[in-house]
């Protein structure tokens, strides 16, 4: 149910650019940020002023969240996030067309027992080849475990719900991490265009210190199977402490 193709349409390049875009305001070095101040300023001769050094260091997602493979997120402490759907990937071709399936993106956290939706539309929508946020200042609590589940609909009739409570097909990774094989490589033809500016050359993740990713493949169960790319809904969840 879907294709390797590419839709030479502007909209890829906007979505492309604007990524790419968010990838580089997330990704600037995460390096130690210090100051040194002395007391006091003036001093005479033959004595002595204090030094005081303060250093920030750098927050990263590992401090604050444990990602229980193959996909599930837990706050360490209370969070805020901000989710943008980076693409949707389930299409199929046929007369020299190119057809997105609708497709939804679903959690669960805080406690609940039931999925609500996350986004739920298709990879031409203005707010996800503009990779635009859209789910904002959601509140996330100690402890409490956050799931992710993914469909899409053919016809009229919704295809298997897969999450992150079982198998494979839905999994969440941070900056440096190394993909499933799975996934295309940075080079490979196969490689989605709104993925691409989110790995990078040496084939590893490439998001902001604080931002996991989940990957999700909704189409194929057979990681044989050449359909099975993790490719069909991914998203980047970015927290923050409130």
């Amino acid at each position: 149910m879907k294709t390797t193709l590419r839709a030479a349409a502007s909209a890829v390049v906007v979505a492309t650019c604007v990524c790419a875009s968010h990838v580089m305001a997330q990704t600037s070095p995460s390096i130690p940020v210090g100051s040194l101040t002395a007391f006091p300023t003036v001093v005479q001769t033959g004595t002595k002023p204090t030094l005081t050094w303060s250093i920030s260091y750098p927050s990263i997602v590992q401090n604050f969240v444990t990602i229980t493979n193959p996909a599930t997120v837990t706050p360490k402490v209370n969070l805020v996030c901000d989710v943008r759907i980076l693409g949707l990937g389930v299409t199929s071709f046929s007369n020299g067309q190119i057809t997105y399936y609708r497709t939804r993106a679903q959690w669960r956290y805080n406690n609940s027992t039931s999925w609500a939706n996350i986004y739920d539309g298709v990879q031409t929508n203005t707010i996800v080849q503009t990779q635009g946020i859209v789910r904002s200042n959601i509140a996330v609590t100690k402890d409490r475990p956050m799931n992710f589940a993914g469909q899409f609909m053919n016809g009229s009739t919704w295809q298997t719900l897969y999450t992150s409570l079982s198998g494979d097909n839905v999994r969440t990774l941070k900056s440096g991490d190394t993909p499933p094989s799975n996934i295309p490589d940075y080079d490979a033809p196969s490689l989605e265009s709104f993925l691409r500016p989110y790995l990078d050359s040496s084939g590893k993740v490439r998001i902001g210190p604080m931002d996991v990713i989940v990957f999700m493949e909704l189409t194929h169960t057979d990681k044989n199977n050449i359909g099975y790319d993790l490719q069909d809904c991914v998203m980047l969840i970015t927290f923050r402490v409130p």
